[in-house]
């Protein structure tokens, strides 16, 4: 299986890689965040253990609470990425779907936009809240490539979007990749 593919759009690319986030050499990477912005499970407390959790919390403090949906930023401290965006995705069982829609999308959109501002050009995102919060990945999935490929349309930056994914997502969000660039027409895709 390969544990690469991706997609130019533009000036930019978006890869889906299978690996572990905090070793990417990116910029910044998305630690999939709970509102009060405190240390958790899963990535979240990867992410947190490989930046010093001291530290990340003393700086999370400062910039909490995040409601769902919106994004904060934070040094990366002991990570290869100079900074964290802490995405607060929804908790699928608690809206109805058509909102938690709205709120996941609008975690990446917020993330990719608090990039922008501080003019990174590599960000690494995990799956937003298909962990712990119950958010189905394959419904996910669909939902955050077109969300990211549209924002990427719009603005031309970051440079490099990469997802990356447990081996278990990573089929998922290949195979939405796929069905979204063959509905592509070819000068979308450069």
């Amino acid at each position: 299986m390969n544990d690469t593919v991706g997609l130019s759009i533009g000036r930019s690319r978006l890869e889906l890689v299978a690996g572990d986030i905090v070793t990417q050499h990116v910029d910044v990477i998305v630690n999939a965040a709970n509102e009060q912005l405190l240390q958790g499970g899963g990535v979240c407390g990867a992410i947190f253990r490989a930046a010093g959790p001291v530290d990340l919390q003393q700086a999370c403090a400062a910039v909490a609470p995040c409601p769902t949906g919106e994004a904060r930023i934070t040094p990366g401290f002991a990570l290869k990425a100079r900074y964290i965006i802490h995405a607060v995705g929804p908790i699928f069982q608690h809206y109805p779907p058509e909102e938690a829609d709205r709120l996941l999308i609008s975690a990446y959109r917020s993330s990719l936009a608090l990039a922008r501002q501080y003019g990174l050009q590599s960000i690494a995102f995990p799956s937003i809240a298909t962990g712990i919060y119950g958010f189905p990945v394959d419904r996910a999935a669909p939902l955050v490539l077109r969300a990211m490929i549209d924002d990427l349309q719009t603005h031309q930056t970051p440079t490099l979007v990469r997802m990356v994914l447990w081996h278990d997502t990573f089929p998922v969000y290949r195979d939405a990749l796929m069905r979204i660039r063959a509905a592509m027409p070819s000068q979308e895709q450069e």
